[in-house]
Order: C-alpha cells, then structure tokens, then sequence
C-alpha cells in the first residue's frame, strides 16, 4: 500500500482567508461570527452567521467568470488555488491522468437557485439565467477545480451533508493508498448563507437564536441552543509519499486512517448511543494502526446542538473507553461556525496545524458545564501538548459519520 501525505493547503474561512491567518484565528480564539450582512435578518429568527469578509475573489477567478460562478465553487477555487501553489507542483512535470480532484458541498449552488427561482416567479421563465444549472449543482466546484489544474484522473464530488469534506478527503486518501492516483485536490466547499437556508434550518429548530454573535455557538456548555452557519472552503493537496519525496516536496502531515458508517438511525438526529461514530473512529485509529491511548488530539464535530454534542461525547466514551477522559477534545465550529459540506476540510486542515505546531486550539464560548458532557474539551485558550495523532470528526444529516486520522510528519 502507497502512503498518502500533504503537501499543500487552501482555507476560505470566516477567520481568515488563507491557511495562516486561519491558523492564527484559531490559535487566538478568534470568533468569526457576528451578525447577517447578506440580507436583513430582522424577521428571521436566527440573526447571525459566520460569513466570509474580506475576500477577493478576482485573486483566484478572473472578473469575467465571477458572474458565471456560484459563490461555492469561487471559494472552492480559490482554497485548491493556495493548496496547490502550496504543494510547489510544475504542472508541465506531473501525470495529469494520475493527478484526480474530489471535492464536495453539502448544498451546492443555493444562493443563486434562490435568485433565480424568485426572478422565475417574478418575471417568467424566459429570464432564467442560461447558467442557472452549472451554477447550481454541487459536482461544479470540482469540475471547476480540475480545469483550472488540468486533472484529468477521478473527478469525483460526494454529497454527506456535513461529513462532506471529510468523506472526500477519506475518499482520496484511500485512491492514493491504492495506487490510482499521483495526487489530489480533496476537501469541501459551501456558500449557503441566504434567505432560504437561514429560514429553513431555523424552522427545524437546527440553529442557535442567541443573539449574541459571542455567545451564538457555545459546543458542549449547558446553555447551547443551535449551530450557527459558516461559509467557506478548506482544500488538501494529497500526494503519494515517494511522489512527493521525489521532486523535493515539503511535508505538512500524514493520512494515515478514515472510517465511515452509517447510523441507519434518523433523517436529523445522530444516534444517541453513539454508535455509528464510534466505530467510524475505531475505523480510523485500527487503519492507522494506533489504540485510543496514541492519539493526542479529537476536533470533536461539536456543532452546538443539543444532541450532537451528547452523542458525540457518548461517541468518543464509547471508542475510547477510560482513555476517553484523557484525550483533548475542541470544537473550532466555536469559532468559524459551521461549515457544512466545508467543515470538515477546514477542521482536517486545524488538526494539521495542530500537528505541527504541538499546540491545541480551544473551543470559545464555554461557561456552564453539561454533566452529559464531562470530556476534557479544551476551554481555556489554545493548549500546548504534544500533539502525535488527532482525529477529525464529521457527522451529517442522514447519519453520515466520516473520521480521519491525520499523523505529524516527522521526515
């Protein structure tokens, strides 16, 4: 079996726009939530986002495109833009038939099927945009990655709401294990926050009313009441260890594990037990080849909610047994709010700089402990340990649960 490592990363994030700045939010406990821009929130009942600021678009996308794109695909771009010119890869030395690109979203083009449904209802159908459907579908970003790059192996995008970005990781990693590919974009991409979105997970009682963008998404504390949505886009550039090796690469960390299951369990709700998790993370640690008591780091999903964070603990006791009260765990959705079909890449690339750096970032907002949640969740501020394998969890509406295993590259 082929080893898959990173050479290359890309973060769109509502604490910053590239992997250092990124890295710095997190470190310093930078929220990134604060209250909607993107349209008058006032009669909705959710009334802050992590949106996106400061962005240059035309840094990634030339102007004539921007119109042609859906906000998704344009952040997906632009963090597999950072990941790849990262990676240092000559595009006139590689295999571009071994060189794939797997990235997903969790709901695709939503601003602009919004736009365009109220411009039908508005002024008839012949005033549809000609680009509504490649602008819409979620499988674009990644259409659109591989030609700007030229990757003409697998170009894959996996829906698994948000486990997204995870799964495609996962999926990645294992093509390169398995010796179909050189090397690959992998990760997630969303841009969701409209009208619709906010209306709709509102009115599934999914998001956090708290009008306080500080106190908004508070994962694990006693007084959480919702997620709050993030916008964004993480990216990995994932290569075959003696591929990189051979044209001089810099190494950034190591994949070494991914489970995924499936709870079977409800539309919305995780299992409460924690079942599916738990073996997703066993999946992850026995590929990886390591037991509970090797690993240094979890960045929990801790969305916020009220169940997620129960089963998940519920999930880590499970997997981890007694070690489970020993192990750091932070969610950084505290932080960037969440993602969704993003998620997952931003947070694999968290643990990542967790890895290198030995230094655990916190989860902000914590104040009132959850006897139903009693693990040790990193409250304090950025934690230094040293840090020689962390797990990245994902779990999605429909029961996805998505795990990977990342490694400190140590040459």
């Amino acid at each position: 079996m082929k080893r898959c490592v990173i050479t290359g990363m890309g973060a769109i994030t509502p604490i910053g726009n590239d992997v250092d700045s990124f890295w710095d939010g997190l470190k310093n406990g930078v929220c990134g939530i604060d209250y909607i821009k993107k349209f008058d929130a006032e009669n909705f009942k959710a009334k802050v986002a992590a949106e996106i600021k400061d962005f240059d678009a035309e840094k990634y996308v030339p102007k004539k495109e921007l119109k042609r794109n859906d906000m998704f695909s344009i952040y997906g771009v632009a963090a597999a833009c950072q990941a790849y010119d990262m990676s240092g890869l000559d595009s006139e030395k590689i295999d571009h038939d071994r060189f794939g690109v797997i990235v997903g979203s969790g709901i695709g083009g939503l601003s602009t099927m919004e736009e365009q449904i109220l411009k039908l209802g508005e002024k008839g159908p012949s005033k549809v945009s000609p680009l509504f459907i490649p602008m819409t579908i979620g499988n674009m970003a990644a259409g659109n990655i591989a030609l700007k790059f030229g990757a003409k192996g697998i170009c894959s995008s996996i829906v698994t709401a948000c486990a997204t970005g995870t799964n495609c990781i996962g999926e990645a990693y294992r093509n390169i294990k398995h010796g179909y590919l050189d090397m690959c974009i992998a990760g997630g991409t969303e841009a969701s926050i409209c009208q619709i979105a906010v209306a709709g997970f509102s009115n599934l009682t999914a998001l956090s009313t708290e009008t306080d963008p500080k106190k908004a998404c508070r994962p694990f504390d006693k007084e959480r009441d919702g997620f709050v949505m993030g916008d964004g886009s993480g990216m990995l550039m994932l290569e075959e260890l003696e591929h990189a090796q051979a044209r001089g690469a810099k190494i950034y960390g190591e994949v070494v594990g991914y489970g995924a299951t499936c709870d079977a369990y409800h539309v919305t709700a995780p299992s409460p037990d924690g079942e599916g998790a738990a073996k997703a993370m066993l999946m992850a640690m026995n590929e990886a080849g390591i037991t509970a008591e090797d690993v240094s780091y979890i960045n929990a999903h801790g969305t916020g909610t009220h169940h997620n964070d129960i089963g998940e603990t519920m999930a880590i006791k499970k997997a981890f047994g007694d070690t489970a009260y020993n192990v750091p765990v932070s969610s950084t959705k505290s932080m960037t709010g969440h993602l969704l079909g993003a998620a997952g890449a931003i947070e694999a690339i968290a643990c990542i700089c967790a890895l290198q750096n030995d230094l655990i970032p916190p989860t902000i907002g914590y104040e009132n402990k959850d006897e139903e949640c009693d693990l040790d969740y990193v409250t304090e501020g950025v934690r230094a340990a040293k840090v020689n394998f962390a797990l990245s969890n994902s779990l999605g509406f429909g029961g996805h649960n998505a795990v990977l295993c990342l490694k400190k590259w140590e040459a």
